[in-house]
């Protein structure tokens, strides 16, 4: 699936999780999938525990993180 497929799944409803980015306007966000996947949890394991979840939305999940942090610059600061 092409990117902008993908990242047509993500989406934000400012009455769910107070705006932030969800899956297909379902009540779980994107956050929580990331924090999963970092925990540990294959992909297999989500899906089975959400059934209306599809292997694309993960992947959406991570074509979002990767395009948020693609963007951030970090700065070194130096102490005198």
């Amino acid at each position: 699936m092409e990117e902008s497929k993908l990242i047509e799944r993500i989406t934000v409803n400012p009455s769910i999780f107070g705006g932030k980015p969800i899956i297909r306007g379902k009540r779980l966000a994107v956050e929580h999938v990331l924090g999963m996947l970092a925990a540990g949890d294959t992909a297999e394991t989500i899906l089975a525990g959400y059934d209306w979840m599809e292997p694309q939305d993960i992947q959406a999940c991570l074509l979002y993180a990767h395009r948020m942090v693609s963007h951030e610059r970090i700065e070194l600061v130096t102490t005198l």
